[in-house]
């Protein structure tokens, strides 16, 4: 009786979840993914019932990151809410099989369909879009094979219609372009590689009935990223010579990202010549070859821009000031700006000019002073060295844009000019950085205490007090000048790595230690510090940054040993929110205890580890992916045999792959001859988000697609 007397008053005192406001239970289920609510949470009660059908909950479905959905899961919400849902969004829903997408038809009023990375053959788009009259927004993939004659008069009409188009290509081809006459915004993704499987060269050249002019009289929008290979390049020119024949009028962003050399031809001059003359732009990104030595951004009018990339040009500060910020006027408008790359960006010239001097100031501050309303800044990939006057360092400039969400960095660029001048070097720095003999030094332990670590840290330190002024910041990349990762989109494992920059020899556990101020941090990519000797700043990180969502650490501190795994592994049993994990370190041992302290990280899905020479336990591994139930990615390329590789993958598959449908597992020897053909069979989503190194701090403007 007493125990019951209890449970009564609980229930007069407790708060009944289902006594909350329709729009505060709304607000909580917004945060439930929409499989669950329609399945499961609407099938408890008759009012959940009622507000899990509520508009605002089934207007746009997302699956995009929807690890657990299968077709059945598909199948069950399309027939239940296939008319209410006006936006769906399956980017990357690998897993699903293509007659999953036949379910869509049930969407009759779908306004948005974003079906990049799933699995659409030629007819059974057609079938798909002749249903979906009221499309103005489709992303879709163009694989071989496909074939444009197969596409229905409904479907052409429907296509007619769209107004944003989205267009992977792993094939020379204009897809669904030319169909498209209404576009207004258009986004290409070239993935197209030189060699087939079987080895023989691709050709650029469009297959026959392809001969289709798309149309671009209403384009606003022209954004085209290309992965390395001529073939791509190829392709594009194709696109592009349409663009160079007449200009939209109102075209005002016109973007290209390609990497490597991509050479300007007559067709691409005229076209940029009539873009000077007949168009403002809000977002420019162009090829180096297109910028640099000539005068076209003299030439060029802007609007009120938004997003700016001049991604690896030789552009020099005093052009950039110029010409693009007209003098250091206002220009609030600019939220997005990429320098990546862009190594004299920072000097007033770039004649006569070594990459490791000293950058002037008084650019900066310009740049700091017109742009003050930046959320998104890249400058990494640069040696980017500030003078030893007072007040006039980097870190102490860039602490003037509060507005700031994205920030990439490259080490040099961080440390104390007279901590560096004045400071002996350390033991770390006697060390050779190579991957040969390996030298025995005495390490410390980290503290345990972080009371007294934070008596070892230099707080007063120019970065230290900008981590200190960026309280909002969710992305952080800290880059060192010359790393590349062993890696690479289309080549074999690079095997030596460049030494790290001078300046940034001296970067090490302190500067690690102040990005835990960061309260509300969502991203860290930290490459190439040299002076890590125990990675104790890490577990600050652990401790106070409760929101990191994505973590990639790479090439800390010696080369010929994990001088912070220690730390690492106490720092990874405070990350509860973790969901990516990257770690590229040579002579990696993934053992048990590592595995063991990764498994604190209850929310992680993805995992990728790159090590040359290192080392892995496969029952460590089975371990962890039985008690990490969330992990649908393993990507791991060390220093193991093939047979190791393959016989751990093939555990792993035939052990999980029925409960986790999205499960992908790549295991395999990071120096075999085969790797590029092992990586061209990743999903595009785990290869551009996590397998491959790149920095991602303004990599693309802000919103480009939903």
């Amino acid at each position: 009786q007493e125990v019951a007397s209890e449970e009564s008053e609980e229930e007069r005192n407790g708060v009944n979840l289902m006594e909350f406001s329709d729009e505060i239970l709304l607000h909580i289920l917004s945060y439930v993914p929409c499989t669950d609510l329609v399945l499961n949470v609407r099938r408890t009660c008759r009012k959940l019932a009622t507000l899990c059908l509520d508009k605002s909950l089934t207007h746009t479905v997302l699956l995009q990151k929807d690890y657990k959905v299968d077709k059945d899961k598909v199948k069950q919400l399309m027939r239940d809410i296939g008319k209410e849902i006006y936006q769906l969004n399956m980017a990357g829903c690998y897993w699903l099989p293509s007659s999953t997408i036949d379910h869509v038809t049930r969407c009759k009023n779908l306004v948005k369909l974003n079906l990049s990375g799933c699995h659409v053959t030629s007819l059974r788009l057609s079938k798909m879009l002749s249903t979906l009259q009221h499309l103005r927004s489709l992303a879709i993939d163009v694989n071989p094979g496909f074939d444009a004659s197969q596409l229905s008069s409904e479907c052409k009409a429907t296509l007619s219609r769209v107004s944003e188009l989205k267009q992977t290509l792993y094939t020379p081809s204009y897809g669904v372009v030319p169909c498209c006459t209404s576009l207004e915004k258009l986004l290409l993704y070239f993935e197209i590689l030189d060699r087939s499987r079987e080895g023989f060269m691709l050709s650029g050249q469009l297959m026959v009935g392809e001969s289709n002019v798309p149309h671009y009289q209403n384009l606003r929008i022209f954004y085209a990223r290309l992965a390395p290979g001529y073939v791509n390049q190829e392709v594009v020119r194709l696109y592009l010579a349409v663009l160079s024949d007449r200009t939209p009028e109102n075209l005002h962003a016109f973007l290209i990202s390609a990497p490597g050399s991509f050479a300007e031809t007559g067709a691409t001059k005229n076209l940029l010549d009539s873009m000077a003359r007949n168009v403002r732009l809000d977002a420019l990104q162009l090829p180096k070859a297109w910028i640099n030595g000539s005068g076209l951004l003299q030439h060029l009018k802007f609007n009120n821009p938004f997003y700016f990339s001049f991604s690896r040009c030789t552009l020099s500060g005093g052009h950039l000031i110029q010409r693009v910020i007209n003098g250091g006027k206002d220009l609030k408008s600019l939220t997005s700006l990429n320098l990546s790359g862009c190594v004299h960006c920072l000097a007033p010239e770039s004649l006569f000019r070594k990459a490791e001097d000293d950058i002037d100031s008084s650019i900066l501050e310009s740049l700091v002073v017109s742009c003050c309303n930046l959320r998104h800044l890249n400058l990494s990939a640069a040696h980017h060295h500030s003078s030893e006057s007072i007040g006039n360092h980097l870190c102490q400039l860039l602490s003037r844009l509060k507005h700031l969400l994205s920030l990439a960095l490259p080490v040099c660029s961080i440390t104390d000019v007279a901590a560096n001048v004045e400071k002996p070097p350390t033991t770390p720095n006697l060390v050779p950085q190579t991957f040969g003999r390996k030298v025995r030094i005495g390490i410390q332990t980290y503290p345990k205490n972080l009371g007294d670590q934070a008596n070892q840290k230099i707080e007063s330190s120019v970065f230290w007090a900008l981590m200190g002024s960026l309280r909002f910041l969710e992305t952080l990349e800290i880059i060192g000048s010359s790393f590349s990762s062993a890696m690479p989109r289309n080549e074999p494992a690079i095997r030596n790595s460049l030494p790290p920059c001078v300046r940034a020899q001296s970067v090490g556990d302190s500067e690690v230690a102040a990005i835990s101020q960061l309260t509300y941090l969502q991203s860290l990519t930290l490459a190439q510090l040299p002076n890590i000797l125990t990675g104790s700043g890490l577990v600050s990180i652990g401790l106070q940054c409760q929101h990191l969502r994505t973590l990639s650490l790479a090439n800390l501190g010696m080369m010929g040993k994990v001088v912070y795994m220690s730390a690492l592994m106490d720092m990874l049993k405070h990350c509860k929110c973790l969901r990516d994990l990257r770690l590229e370190q040579p002579y990696f041992c993934a053992g048990a205890q590592f595995f063991q302290a990764l498994s604190h990280c209850s929310s992680l899905q993805r995992l990728c580890i790159v090590s040359r020479s290192g080392t892995l336990q496969s029952d460590a591994v089975m371990s962890f992916m039985a008690s990490c139930l969330e992990v649908i990615m393993c990507h791991m390329f060390m220093g193991e045999s093939l047979t190791v590789c393959k016989n751990l993958q093939q555990s792993i598959v035939r052990s999980f792959q029925a409960e986790r449908p999205a499960l992908n597992v790549v295991i395999f020897p990071l120096l075999h001859e085969d790797l590029t053909e092992v990586i061209r069979d990743v999903p595009m989503r785990h290869l551009d988000e996590i397998t491959l190194f790149k920095s991602r701090v303004a990599e693309e403007p802000p919103n480009l697609w939903w």
